[in-house]
Protein backbone atom coordinates (compact mmCIF):
# COMPACT_ATOMS: atom_id res chain seq x y z
CA UNK A 1 0.00 0.00 0.00
CA UNK A 2 1.47 3.35 -1.05
CA UNK A 3 1.67 6.46 1.11
CA UNK A 4 -0.96 8.02 -1.13
CA UNK A 5 -3.48 5.27 -0.45
CA UNK A 6 -2.86 5.64 3.28
CA UNK A 7 -3.40 9.38 2.90
CA UNK A 8 -6.81 8.85 1.27
CA UNK A 9 -7.85 6.38 3.96
CA UNK A 10 -6.89 8.49 6.99
CA UNK A 11 -9.58 11.21 6.65
CA UNK A 12 -12.10 8.68 5.31
CA UNK A 13 -11.64 6.43 8.34
CA UNK A 14 -11.65 9.45 10.66
CA UNK A 15 -15.02 10.45 9.17
CA UNK A 16 -16.33 6.94 9.87
CA UNK A 17 -15.09 7.07 13.47
CA UNK A 18 -16.71 10.48 13.92
CA UNK A 19 -20.01 9.04 12.69
CA UNK A 20 -19.85 6.16 15.17
CA UNK A 21 -18.32 7.93 18.18
CA UNK A 22 -20.15 10.06 20.76
CA UNK A 23 -20.82 13.65 19.77
CA UNK A 24 -18.55 15.00 22.50
CA UNK A 25 -15.40 13.55 20.89
CA UNK A 26 -16.20 14.48 17.27
CA UNK A 27 -13.93 17.54 17.28
CA UNK A 28 -10.78 15.90 18.74
CA UNK A 29 -11.13 12.88 16.43
CA UNK A 30 -11.54 15.16 13.42
CA UNK A 31 -8.52 17.24 14.45
CA UNK A 32 -6.37 14.13 14.83
CA UNK A 33 -7.47 12.81 11.44
CA UNK A 34 -6.83 16.12 9.65
CA UNK A 35 -3.45 16.74 11.30
CA UNK A 36 -2.40 13.13 10.67
CA UNK A 37 -3.25 13.46 6.98
CA UNK A 38 -1.26 16.69 6.73
CA UNK A 39 1.83 15.07 8.25
CA UNK A 40 1.55 12.02 5.97
CA UNK A 41 1.23 14.22 2.87
CA UNK A 42 4.86 15.35 3.32
CA UNK A 43 6.00 11.88 2.21
CA UNK A 44 4.56 12.45 -1.27
CA UNK A 45 7.48 14.66 -2.29
CA UNK A 46 10.10 12.00 -1.55
CA UNK A 47 11.53 9.47 -3.97
CA UNK A 48 12.33 9.40 -7.71
CA UNK A 49 9.86 9.72 -10.54
CA UNK A 50 8.52 6.50 -12.01
CA UNK A 51 6.08 5.61 -14.79
CA UNK A 52 4.68 8.64 -16.60
CA UNK A 53 6.61 11.03 -14.37
CA UNK A 54 4.60 10.09 -11.26
CA UNK A 55 6.47 9.54 -7.99
CA UNK A 56 7.26 5.88 -7.38
CA UNK A 57 6.35 5.94 -3.70
CA UNK A 58 2.85 7.18 -4.56
CA UNK A 59 1.97 4.67 -7.28
CA UNK A 60 -0.44 1.83 -6.63
CA UNK A 61 -2.61 -0.20 -8.97
CA UNK A 62 -5.03 -2.77 -7.57
CA UNK A 63 -7.78 -4.45 -9.64
CA UNK A 64 -11.22 -3.17 -8.71
CA UNK A 65 -13.74 -4.30 -11.36
CA UNK A 66 -11.33 -6.45 -13.30
CA UNK A 67 -13.87 -7.61 -15.87
CA UNK A 68 -14.42 -3.99 -16.91
CA UNK A 69 -10.74 -3.06 -16.74
CA UNK A 70 -11.28 -0.69 -13.80
CA UNK A 71 -8.58 -0.44 -11.14
CA UNK A 72 -7.89 1.44 -7.94
CA UNK A 73 -4.93 3.25 -9.45
CA UNK A 74 -3.38 6.31 -7.83
CA UNK A 75 -0.21 8.38 -8.18
CA UNK A 76 1.00 11.97 -8.07
CA UNK A 77 3.56 14.10 -9.85
CA UNK A 78 4.80 17.55 -8.84
CA UNK A 79 1.63 19.59 -9.39
CA UNK A 80 -0.81 16.97 -8.07
CA UNK A 81 1.41 16.39 -5.01
CA UNK A 82 1.32 20.11 -4.23
CA UNK A 83 -2.47 20.13 -4.64
CA UNK A 84 -2.81 17.15 -2.32
CA UNK A 85 -0.65 18.90 0.28
CA UNK A 86 -2.75 22.05 -0.16
CA UNK A 87 -5.85 19.92 0.48
CA UNK A 88 -4.48 18.45 3.70
CA UNK A 89 -3.20 21.85 4.86
CA UNK A 90 -6.48 23.71 4.34
CA UNK A 91 -8.46 20.78 5.75
CA UNK A 92 -6.37 20.86 8.92
CA UNK A 93 -6.68 24.65 9.12
CA UNK A 94 -10.46 24.54 8.65
CA UNK A 95 -11.06 21.69 11.10
CA UNK A 96 -8.81 22.76 13.99
CA UNK A 97 -10.07 26.36 13.98
CA UNK A 98 -12.74 26.30 16.72
CA UNK A 99 -15.84 27.82 15.14
CA UNK A 100 -19.09 27.70 17.10
CA UNK A 101 -21.49 24.93 16.08
CA UNK A 102 -25.12 24.22 16.80
CA UNK A 103 -25.44 21.54 19.46
CA UNK A 104 -26.21 18.19 17.88
CA UNK A 105 -24.65 18.95 14.49
CA UNK A 106 -20.98 18.37 15.31
CA UNK A 107 -20.83 14.86 13.82
CA UNK A 108 -22.33 15.92 10.50
CA UNK A 109 -20.07 18.97 10.31
CA UNK A 110 -16.75 17.23 10.98
CA UNK A 111 -17.72 14.04 9.14
CA UNK A 112 -18.58 16.04 6.01
CA UNK A 113 -15.32 18.02 6.15
CA UNK A 114 -13.23 14.84 6.51
CA UNK A 115 -15.12 13.10 3.73
CA UNK A 116 -14.63 16.12 1.47
CA UNK A 117 -10.90 16.01 2.21
CA UNK A 118 -10.69 12.30 1.34
CA UNK A 119 -12.58 12.68 -1.93
CA UNK A 120 -10.50 15.68 -3.01
CA UNK A 121 -7.25 13.81 -2.33
CA UNK A 122 -8.62 10.87 -4.29
CA UNK A 123 -9.61 13.05 -7.25
CA UNK A 124 -6.20 14.75 -7.43
CA UNK A 125 -4.40 11.39 -7.33
CA UNK A 126 -6.65 9.06 -9.37
CA UNK A 127 -4.95 7.54 -12.44
CA UNK A 128 -7.92 5.43 -13.50
CA UNK A 129 -10.53 7.51 -15.33
CA UNK A 130 -13.51 5.77 -13.73
CA UNK A 131 -11.92 6.11 -10.29
CA UNK A 132 -11.38 9.81 -11.01
CA UNK A 133 -15.05 10.17 -11.95
CA UNK A 134 -16.12 8.45 -8.72
CA UNK A 135 -14.04 10.79 -6.56
CA UNK A 136 -15.00 13.81 -8.67
CA UNK A 137 -18.70 13.10 -8.11
CA UNK A 138 -18.27 12.02 -4.48
CA UNK A 139 -17.12 15.56 -3.62
CA UNK A 140 -20.73 16.67 -4.10
CA UNK A 141 -22.02 14.61 -1.18
CA UNK A 142 -20.24 16.36 1.72
CA UNK A 143 -20.78 19.79 0.13
CA UNK A 144 -24.50 18.97 -0.12
CA UNK A 145 -24.62 18.31 3.64
CA UNK A 146 -22.52 21.35 4.54
CA UNK A 147 -24.67 23.75 2.52
CA UNK A 148 -28.01 22.03 3.10
CA UNK A 149 -27.70 21.68 6.89
CA UNK A 150 -25.66 24.77 7.79
CA UNK A 151 -26.78 27.17 5.07
CA UNK A 152 -30.11 28.12 6.60
CA UNK A 153 -33.47 28.60 4.93
CA UNK A 154 -32.02 30.37 1.88
CA UNK A 155 -29.71 27.47 1.01
CA UNK A 156 -32.24 25.48 -1.05
CA UNK A 157 -31.91 27.46 -4.28
CA UNK A 158 -28.08 27.65 -4.40
CA UNK A 159 -27.88 24.01 -3.37
CA UNK A 160 -30.08 22.86 -6.25
CA UNK A 161 -28.23 25.09 -8.71
CA UNK A 162 -24.86 23.73 -7.52
CA UNK A 163 -26.09 20.14 -7.79
CA UNK A 164 -27.64 20.51 -11.25
CA UNK A 165 -24.68 22.36 -12.76
CA UNK A 166 -22.08 19.93 -11.47
CA UNK A 167 -24.04 16.72 -12.15
CA UNK A 168 -24.89 17.68 -15.75
CA UNK A 169 -21.27 18.65 -16.42
CA UNK A 170 -20.03 15.41 -14.88
CA UNK A 171 -22.37 13.28 -17.02
CA UNK A 172 -20.92 14.88 -20.14
CA UNK A 173 -17.45 14.00 -18.84
CA UNK A 174 -18.55 10.41 -18.16
CA UNK A 175 -19.53 10.02 -21.81
CA UNK A 176 -16.01 11.12 -22.84
CA UNK A 177 -14.45 8.73 -20.32
CA UNK A 178 -16.50 5.78 -21.60
CA UNK A 179 -15.57 6.59 -25.20
CA UNK A 180 -11.86 6.64 -24.34
CA UNK A 181 -12.16 3.43 -22.32
CA UNK A 182 -13.80 1.60 -25.20
CA UNK A 183 -11.39 3.03 -27.76
CA UNK A 184 -8.24 2.08 -25.83
CA UNK A 185 -9.68 -0.98 -24.03
CA UNK A 186 -8.49 0.55 -20.76
CA UNK A 187 -9.33 3.27 -18.27
CA UNK A 188 -5.69 3.54 -17.19
CA UNK A 189 -4.64 7.19 -17.55
CA UNK A 190 -1.03 6.31 -18.37
CA UNK A 191 -2.06 3.75 -21.02
CA UNK A 192 -4.46 6.24 -22.59
CA UNK A 193 -1.86 9.02 -22.53
CA UNK A 194 0.72 6.81 -24.23
CA UNK A 195 -1.88 5.71 -26.79
CA UNK A 196 -2.80 9.30 -27.59
CA UNK A 197 0.87 10.20 -28.04
CA UNK A 198 1.21 7.44 -30.66
CA UNK A 199 -2.16 8.01 -32.34
CA UNK A 200 -3.57 11.40 -31.30
CA UNK A 201 -7.22 12.23 -31.85
CA UNK A 202 -7.09 14.88 -34.54
CA UNK A 203 -9.76 17.08 -36.03
CA UNK A 204 -13.27 17.47 -34.71
CA UNK A 205 -13.24 14.11 -32.92
CA UNK A 206 -10.46 15.22 -30.60
CA UNK A 207 -12.20 18.54 -29.98
CA UNK A 208 -15.49 16.90 -28.99
CA UNK A 209 -13.86 14.39 -26.65
CA UNK A 210 -11.78 17.12 -25.04
CA UNK A 211 -14.83 19.33 -24.59
CA UNK A 212 -16.57 16.43 -22.86
CA UNK A 213 -13.99 16.84 -20.10
CA UNK A 214 -13.73 20.60 -20.48
CA UNK A 215 -17.39 21.36 -19.73
CA UNK A 216 -17.27 19.49 -16.41
CA UNK A 217 -14.09 21.27 -15.38
CA UNK A 218 -15.36 24.67 -16.52
CA UNK A 219 -18.34 24.23 -14.17
CA UNK A 220 -16.17 23.10 -11.26
CA UNK A 221 -13.64 25.95 -11.64
CA UNK A 222 -16.06 27.90 -12.20
CA UNK A 223 -15.24 29.47 -15.56
CA UNK A 224 -17.47 32.19 -16.97
CA UNK A 225 -20.33 31.67 -17.99
CA UNK A 226 -20.66 28.45 -15.93
CA UNK A 227 -20.15 30.38 -12.69
CA UNK A 228 -23.63 31.34 -11.49
CA UNK A 229 -23.83 28.56 -8.87
CA UNK A 230 -20.70 29.78 -7.09
CA UNK A 231 -21.49 33.06 -5.22
CA UNK A 232 -24.70 31.79 -3.59
CA UNK A 233 -23.10 28.46 -2.68
CA UNK A 234 -20.11 30.17 -1.08
CA UNK A 235 -22.42 32.51 0.83
CA UNK A 236 -24.49 29.59 2.19
CA UNK A 237 -21.57 27.33 3.07
CA UNK A 238 -20.14 27.44 6.62
CA UNK A 239 -16.66 28.93 6.97
CA UNK A 240 -14.71 25.67 7.19
CA UNK A 241 -16.60 24.31 4.20
CA UNK A 242 -16.06 27.36 2.01
CA UNK A 243 -12.34 27.31 2.85
CA UNK A 244 -12.16 23.86 1.24
CA UNK A 245 -14.61 24.52 -1.59
CA UNK A 246 -12.93 27.76 -2.68
CA UNK A 247 -9.37 26.89 -1.76
CA UNK A 248 -9.26 23.32 -3.07
CA UNK A 249 -12.38 22.07 -4.87
CA UNK A 250 -12.26 24.92 -7.37
CA UNK A 251 -8.69 23.84 -8.22
CA UNK A 252 -10.09 20.45 -9.16
CA UNK A 253 -11.56 22.22 -12.18
CA UNK A 254 -8.34 23.92 -13.28
CA UNK A 255 -6.34 20.78 -12.49
CA UNK A 256 -8.74 18.77 -14.66
CA UNK A 257 -8.36 21.21 -17.54
CA UNK A 258 -4.62 20.68 -17.32
CA UNK A 259 -4.44 16.94 -16.64
CA UNK A 260 -7.19 15.68 -18.94
CA UNK A 261 -7.87 18.36 -21.56
CA UNK A 262 -4.50 19.94 -22.34
CA UNK A 263 -2.17 17.04 -21.60
CA UNK A 264 -4.25 14.32 -23.30
CA UNK A 265 -5.49 16.42 -26.23
CA UNK A 266 -2.84 19.07 -27.02
CA UNK A 267 -3.99 19.47 -30.64
CA UNK A 268 -7.62 19.97 -29.63
CA UNK A 269 -6.52 22.29 -26.82
CA UNK A 270 -4.56 24.33 -29.35
CA UNK A 271 -7.60 24.63 -31.59
CA UNK A 272 -9.88 25.58 -28.69
CA UNK A 273 -7.36 27.84 -26.97
CA UNK A 274 -8.88 31.10 -28.33
CA UNK A 275 -12.28 30.08 -26.92
CA UNK A 276 -10.92 29.30 -23.46
CA UNK A 277 -8.74 32.41 -23.53
CA UNK A 278 -11.80 34.52 -24.39
CA UNK A 279 -13.86 32.97 -21.58
CA UNK A 280 -10.97 33.42 -19.15
CA UNK A 281 -10.63 37.13 -19.95
CA UNK A 282 -14.40 37.57 -19.75
CA UNK A 283 -14.35 35.91 -16.32
CA UNK A 284 -11.45 38.09 -15.15
CA UNK A 285 -13.25 41.31 -16.08
CA UNK A 286 -16.75 40.17 -15.12
CA UNK A 287 -15.67 38.83 -11.73
CA UNK A 288 -13.76 42.03 -10.96
CA UNK A 289 -16.57 44.38 -11.99
CA UNK A 290 -19.30 42.46 -10.16
CA UNK A 291 -17.10 42.11 -7.06
CA UNK A 292 -16.77 45.89 -6.95
CA UNK A 293 -20.57 46.20 -6.72
CA UNK A 294 -21.09 43.78 -3.81
CA UNK A 295 -22.08 44.95 -0.35
CA UNK A 296 -21.29 41.71 1.47
CA UNK A 297 -17.64 40.87 2.11
CA UNK A 298 -18.11 37.15 1.48
CA UNK A 299 -19.60 37.85 -1.95
CA UNK A 300 -16.74 40.22 -2.77
CA UNK A 301 -14.26 37.40 -2.20
CA UNK A 302 -16.49 34.91 -4.05
CA UNK A 303 -16.61 37.03 -7.22
CA UNK A 304 -12.94 37.90 -6.90
CA UNK A 305 -12.25 34.15 -6.95
CA UNK A 306 -13.97 33.91 -10.34
CA UNK A 307 -11.68 36.66 -11.59
CA UNK A 308 -8.49 35.14 -10.16
CA UNK A 309 -9.21 31.66 -11.48
CA UNK A 310 -9.72 33.25 -14.89
CA UNK A 311 -6.01 34.08 -14.76
CA UNK A 312 -5.21 30.41 -14.15
CA UNK A 313 -7.21 29.36 -17.22
CA UNK A 314 -5.55 32.13 -19.23
CA UNK A 315 -2.12 30.79 -18.31
CA UNK A 316 -3.02 27.14 -18.95
CA UNK A 317 -4.21 27.84 -22.50
CA UNK A 318 -1.62 30.52 -23.27
CA UNK A 319 0.65 28.06 -25.09
CA UNK A 320 3.66 29.53 -23.30
CA UNK A 321 5.84 27.55 -20.85
CA UNK A 322 6.07 30.66 -18.66
CA UNK A 323 2.31 31.14 -18.64
CA UNK A 324 1.60 27.46 -17.94
CA UNK A 325 4.13 27.30 -15.08
CA UNK A 326 2.63 30.45 -13.59
CA UNK A 327 -0.88 28.99 -13.84
CA UNK A 328 0.11 25.72 -12.15
CA UNK A 329 1.80 27.64 -9.34
CA UNK A 330 -1.10 30.07 -9.06
CA UNK A 331 -3.46 27.20 -8.24
CA UNK A 332 -1.54 26.73 -4.99
CA UNK A 333 -1.11 30.46 -4.36
CA UNK A 334 -4.81 31.21 -4.79
CA UNK A 335 -5.76 28.32 -2.51
CA UNK A 336 -3.59 29.68 0.31
CA UNK A 337 -4.81 33.27 -0.09
CA UNK A 338 -8.54 32.68 -0.57
CA UNK A 339 -8.58 30.04 2.16
CA UNK A 340 -7.00 32.51 4.58
CA UNK A 341 -9.40 35.30 3.56
CA UNK A 342 -12.50 33.17 4.15
CA UNK A 343 -11.06 32.05 7.48
CA UNK A 344 -10.62 35.69 8.53
CA UNK A 345 -14.17 36.51 7.40
CA UNK A 346 -15.52 33.58 9.41
CA UNK A 347 -13.82 34.87 12.55
CA UNK A 348 -15.18 38.38 11.95
CA UNK A 349 -18.71 37.12 11.32
CA UNK A 350 -18.66 34.92 14.41
CA UNK A 351 -17.93 37.94 16.62
CA UNK A 352 -19.97 40.64 14.88
CA UNK A 353 -22.83 38.56 13.50
CA UNK A 354 -22.58 40.17 10.06
CA UNK A 355 -20.43 40.51 6.95
CA UNK A 356 -22.34 43.46 5.50
CA UNK A 357 -19.78 46.10 4.59
CA UNK A 358 -21.98 48.96 5.83
CA UNK A 359 -22.31 47.28 9.24
CA UNK A 360 -18.58 46.83 9.86
CA UNK A 361 -15.74 49.22 10.66
CA UNK A 362 -13.21 50.17 13.29
CA UNK A 363 -11.53 46.75 13.41
CA UNK A 364 -7.96 48.08 13.20
CA UNK A 365 -7.96 49.33 16.78
CA UNK A 366 -10.24 46.68 18.25
CA UNK A 367 -8.64 43.54 16.76
CA UNK A 368 -5.21 44.73 15.54
CA UNK A 369 -3.59 41.34 14.83
CA UNK A 370 -6.59 40.00 12.92
CA UNK A 371 -6.75 43.25 10.94
CA UNK A 372 -3.07 43.11 10.02
CA UNK A 373 -3.32 39.50 8.85
CA UNK A 374 -6.43 40.50 6.89
CA UNK A 375 -4.35 43.28 5.27
CA UNK A 376 -1.53 40.90 4.28
CA UNK A 377 -3.95 38.44 2.70
CA UNK A 378 -5.74 41.29 0.91
CA UNK A 379 -2.45 42.57 -0.53
CA UNK A 380 -1.54 39.02 -1.61
CA UNK A 381 -4.90 38.82 -3.37
CA UNK A 382 -4.14 42.00 -5.34
CA UNK A 383 -0.72 40.54 -6.29
CA UNK A 384 1.56 42.88 -4.35
CA UNK A 385 5.25 42.09 -5.11
CA UNK A 386 6.92 39.77 -2.57
CA UNK A 387 3.59 38.01 -1.94
CA UNK A 388 2.55 34.71 -3.50
CA UNK A 389 -0.12 36.28 -5.69
CA UNK A 390 2.40 38.38 -7.58
CA UNK A 391 4.59 35.51 -8.79
CA UNK A 392 1.83 33.50 -10.42
CA UNK A 393 -0.07 36.39 -12.00
CA UNK A 394 3.11 38.01 -13.34
CA UNK A 395 4.22 34.77 -15.02
CA UNK A 396 0.73 34.19 -16.44
CA UNK A 397 0.53 37.66 -17.96
CA UNK A 398 4.14 37.53 -19.19
CA UNK A 399 3.49 34.20 -20.91
CA UNK A 400 0.13 35.28 -22.34
CA UNK A 401 1.69 38.43 -23.83
CA UNK A 402 3.92 36.17 -25.94
CA UNK A 403 1.00 34.37 -27.59
CA UNK A 404 -2.23 36.31 -27.00
CA UNK A 405 -1.15 39.94 -26.51
CA UNK A 406 -4.62 41.48 -26.84
CA UNK A 407 -6.13 39.08 -24.31
CA UNK A 408 -3.20 39.63 -21.96
CA UNK A 409 -3.63 43.40 -22.20
CA UNK A 410 -7.31 43.14 -21.29
CA UNK A 411 -6.51 40.72 -18.46
CA UNK A 412 -3.96 43.16 -17.06
CA UNK A 413 -6.71 45.70 -16.47
CA UNK A 414 -8.24 43.13 -14.10
CA UNK A 415 -5.23 43.62 -11.82
CA UNK A 416 -6.19 47.28 -11.49
CA UNK A 417 -9.82 46.45 -10.76
CA UNK A 418 -8.73 43.89 -8.20
CA UNK A 419 -6.79 46.52 -6.29
CA UNK A 420 -9.77 48.89 -6.46
CA UNK A 421 -12.45 46.62 -5.04
CA UNK A 422 -10.27 44.74 -2.53
CA UNK A 423 -8.73 47.88 -1.02
CA UNK A 424 -12.10 49.64 -1.02
CA UNK A 425 -13.63 46.69 0.82
CA UNK A 426 -10.75 46.53 3.30
CA UNK A 427 -10.91 50.26 4.03
CA UNK A 428 -14.65 50.14 4.77
CA UNK A 429 -14.45 47.01 6.92
CA UNK A 430 -11.30 47.72 8.95
CA UNK A 431 -10.96 51.53 9.21
CA UNK A 432 -13.37 54.27 10.15
CA UNK A 433 -15.80 54.32 13.08
CA UNK A 434 -17.00 51.10 14.66
CA UNK A 435 -20.54 50.32 13.46
CA UNK A 436 -21.22 47.44 15.82
CA UNK A 437 -21.29 47.38 19.62
CA UNK A 438 -20.20 43.76 19.91
CA UNK A 439 -17.24 43.07 22.20
CA UNK A 440 -14.46 41.74 19.98
CA UNK A 441 -11.55 39.50 20.93
CA UNK A 442 -8.32 39.55 18.94
CA UNK A 443 -6.64 36.43 17.61
CA UNK A 444 -5.55 33.96 20.24
CA UNK A 445 -4.61 30.30 20.44
CA UNK A 446 -5.36 28.09 17.44
CA UNK A 447 -6.78 30.78 15.09
CA UNK A 448 -3.66 32.88 15.68
CA UNK A 449 -1.42 29.91 14.91
CA UNK A 450 -3.15 28.78 11.71
CA UNK A 451 -3.47 32.26 10.22
CA UNK A 452 0.17 33.01 11.06
CA UNK A 453 1.12 29.82 9.19
CA UNK A 454 -0.81 30.96 6.11
CA UNK A 455 0.88 34.37 6.24
CA UNK A 456 4.30 32.68 6.37
CA UNK A 457 3.36 30.64 3.29
CA UNK A 458 2.27 33.83 1.49
CA UNK A 459 5.80 35.19 1.83
CA UNK A 460 7.61 31.87 1.24
CA UNK A 461 5.85 31.39 -2.11
CA UNK A 462 6.30 35.07 -2.92
CA UNK A 463 10.01 35.36 -2.11
CA UNK A 464 11.27 31.81 -2.77
CA UNK A 465 9.11 30.41 -5.60
CA UNK A 466 11.92 28.51 -7.35
CA UNK A 467 11.55 25.13 -5.51
CA UNK A 468 7.83 25.08 -6.26
CA UNK A 469 8.32 26.10 -9.88
CA UNK A 470 10.77 23.21 -10.26
CA UNK A 471 8.06 20.82 -9.05
CA UNK A 472 5.53 22.00 -11.65
CA UNK A 473 7.98 22.67 -14.51
CA UNK A 474 7.80 19.14 -16.01
CA UNK A 475 4.17 19.90 -16.83
CA UNK A 476 5.18 22.67 -19.26
CA UNK A 477 6.94 20.34 -21.71
CA UNK A 478 3.87 19.87 -23.92
CA UNK A 479 3.59 23.56 -24.88
CA UNK A 480 6.70 23.70 -27.09
CA UNK A 481 4.92 22.73 -30.32
CA UNK A 482 2.05 25.11 -29.55
CA UNK A 483 4.41 28.02 -29.00
CA UNK A 484 6.45 27.31 -32.13
CA UNK A 485 3.34 27.26 -34.35
CA UNK A 486 1.62 30.57 -33.68
CA UNK A 487 -0.35 30.42 -36.93
CA UNK A 488 -2.51 27.67 -35.42
CA UNK A 489 -4.00 30.09 -32.91
CA UNK A 490 -3.51 33.31 -34.80
CA UNK A 491 -1.18 34.55 -32.09
CA UNK A 492 2.42 35.68 -32.31
CA UNK A 493 4.91 33.27 -30.79
CA UNK A 494 8.61 32.50 -30.56
CA UNK A 495 10.59 29.99 -32.53
CA UNK A 496 12.31 27.24 -30.56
Amino acid sequence: MSWLTVLILVPALAALVVALAPRSVARPIACLGALGAFLISAFLLQGPSGTGGFYENSLQKTPWFQALGISFQVGVDGISALLVILTTLLSAVAIVTPFKLSIGKEKVYFGALLLLEATLIGAFSALDLILFYVFFEACLVPVWFLVGIFGGEKATKPLMKFFLYTVVGSLVMLSAILWLGIHFQSFDYIVIQEGLVKTPLLGNLGVWVMLGFGIAFAVKTPLFPFHSWQPDTYAACPTAGVVLVSGVMAKLGTYGLWRFCITLFPDAAERCAPIFIGLAVAGILYGALVAAMQRDVKRVIAYSSISHLGYVVLGLFSGSPTGVAGALLQMINHGITVGGLFLVLGLIEEQTGTLKIRSLGGLWERVPLLSRIFLILTLASVALPLTNGFVGEFMILLGAFQTFPVAATLATTGVIWSAVYMLWMFQRVVYGPARTEHTLTDLQGTPRLVLSLLVVLVFIFGIFPKPFLELVSPGTAFVAPMESNPQATGAPGRSN
